[in-house]
């Protein structure tokens, strides 16, 4: 009871901030569920399939480096907070504007604008609820990610009344028997026109779509979600308000040469209160570059090092494995040997947020009496062995459905508690929360990438087998990641507070 009256007294004292990270997540998880209107926004743009493509690389890729400069904005509680409300206010400003896109390339740039606003909110709203419950954040990144999830299983139902049921694409579209030009999108886009293994000679393949293709109602769906994320970014800006923030600090009076003469013979301060932590950077926690040229790492043990590398690439294997295992599971269940039908299949990629949304919720009460090394544990060997039953029953297709539920209940907490645990391990004096975030960003980008490549050249099998030699690799980094934390030196130079309050933490783990 002590430490859920502890965590409660917690949340009381830092409710309006806690929610409003809580808010601009939701904003995040609208953003990564594109994947219904691609068929539409394609024909919107009017745009072959590599140029579409190239659309949503660009967002992801800068998803990636929103996550890596974002580390910039928070350094204070004023860059932090304003950081959101640009970024959340832009994705507003996204979903506005893309109905009027109709050249790619013009769809490319604002896709990419959105992504490093993802990047941005991703970095600085894990960073700040870290900065503010340290030993307890484990429970309040799960209800942070819950709400990734939940906006993510939000955005497709409101496009799917708006998807238009026509196809603007030509059907006698033939493309030359030598051609290897397909995107790894391609099983994404169009499962069902994915050649697979088979010879491509005289296969019929979508081209470019013609102008005069069927009326596009998913205009309204953007719209609808800009109205939907508005009230974000002006609940962050309610929380600027209440910090005072929103007026620039009063700068001081020039000083007389007398005062000077005081001052210099003033016993030095330990600090400025004038500007108390708003204002005053942080210490410990900075951006990607920052990291990399920390003085004080030069003391540091190796063990410090390899427990930054192993929990990135443990973020970067399950990240990715989510990312591609919900854009290509669709291309898998319409092709052979299950050739589940197109309508059906559809209701794969929901059905997998869905779990990763009641996953998360159920993380929230789970990670108050666990340790969040031990839910990693059972997350990394649920995704291995549910991958193992998905390639042995691979002919079933009712076991599909009950996998990919399986997958996102055991996928949707991994991120929020290695990231709780990694902190721990390091007493929150390193560069944990900017490095996995940027681990797992690029395992998004490039395991969604290469899982398309290597689906589009061995056929749908492949599919498969990859997620389970990724589940195998993340199990692998995550026994290393144990091992450095045994071999790593706790820190002497924890203050007593800390300490005591690490004891207490996991008094409460042993419950």
């Amino acid at each position: 009871m002590g430490c859920d009256g502890r965590v409660s007294g917690l949340l009381r004292r830092n409710l309006q901030p806690t929610l409003t990270y809580w808010s601009v997540f939701f904003s995040f998880g609208l953003c990564i569920a594109f994947g219904p209107t691609l068929l539409d926004l394609r024909c919107q743009t009017h745009s072959s399939l590599p140029q579409i493509s190239w659309v949503f690389f660009s967002q992801q890729l800068c998803l990636l480096l929103g996550s890596a400069l974002g580390g910039v904005f928070k350094r204070t509680l004023a860059q932090s907070l304003w950081a959101l409300f640009t970024s959340t206010l832009v994705i507003s400003l996204v979903f506005v504007v893309i109905p009027f896109c109709r050249d790619v390339k013009v769809l490319a740039s604002v896709m990419a604008l959105a992504g490093l606003a993802m990047g941005c909110i991703d970095t600085v709203a894990n960073m700040q609820l870290v900065r503010i419950y340290q030993k307890d954040s484990a429970f309040f990144l799960q209800v942070l990610h819950f709400f990734v999830g939940f906006g993510a299983l939000l955005s497709p139902l409101i496009a799917d009344p708006f998807l238009s049921e026509a196809n603007c694409f030509p059907a006698n579209s033939t493309v030359n028997a030598t051609s290897r030009s397909h995107p790894f999108h391609a099983s994404q886009v169009l499962g069902q026109h994915h050649i697979g293994a088979q010879p491509w000679a005289n296969q019929t393949i979508p081209g470019l779509p013609p102008k005069d293709g069927p009326e596009n109602h998913v205009s309204y769906a953007f719209w609808i979600m800009a109205l939907i994320n508005l009230p974000v970014p002006l609940a962050v800006l309610f929380l600027l308000s209440k910090e005072r923030l929103l007026t620039c600090p009063q700068r001081r009076p020039l000083l007389l040469p007398a005062d000077e003469l005081a001052l210099e013979t003033r016993p030095p301060e330990k600090e400025d209160t004038s500007l108390p932590p708003k204002f005053q950077p942080y210490p410990g926690h900075e951006d990607l570059f920052s990291c990399c040229q920390r003085k004080n790492f030069r003391g540091a043990p190796c063990s410090f090092f390899a427990i930054h590398i192993t929990a990135a690439l443990v973020l970067f294997m399950t990240d990715g494995m989510t990312g591609a295992y919900s854009a290509f599971v669709y291309s898998y269940a319409v092709e052979k040997p299950l050739s589940v039908g197109h309508k059906m299949a559809g209701y794969l990629p929901s059905l997998f947020w869905g779990f990763i949304t009641l996953g998360r919720l159920i993380s929230i009460p789970v990670s108050s009496r666990m340790r969040p090394a031990t839910m990693v544990f059972i997350n990394v060997v649920g995704v291995v062995v549910t991958f193992l039953l998905l390639l042995i029953f691979s002919y079933n297709v009712i076991f599909l459905f009950a996998g990919t539920a399986s997958l996102g209940l055991f996928l949707s907490s991994t991120f929020p508690s290695m990231l709780a645990y990694t902190e721990d391990i390091l007493q929150y004096k390193g560069c944990a929360t900017t490095v996995l975030v940027t681990g797992a960003g690029i395992g998004e980008m490039v395991l969604q990438m290469l899982v398309g490549l290597i689906f589009q050249a061995q056929g749908s099998y492949s599919f498969l087998v990859c997620g389970v030699i990724f589940g195998c690799l993340a199990f692998t980094f995550y026994i290393l990641l144990l091992f450095f934390h045994r071999m790593h030196p706790e820190l002497s130079s924890v203050p007593t507070q800390d300490k005591s309050l690490g004891m207490e933490n996991s008094e409460c783990y042993q419950r």
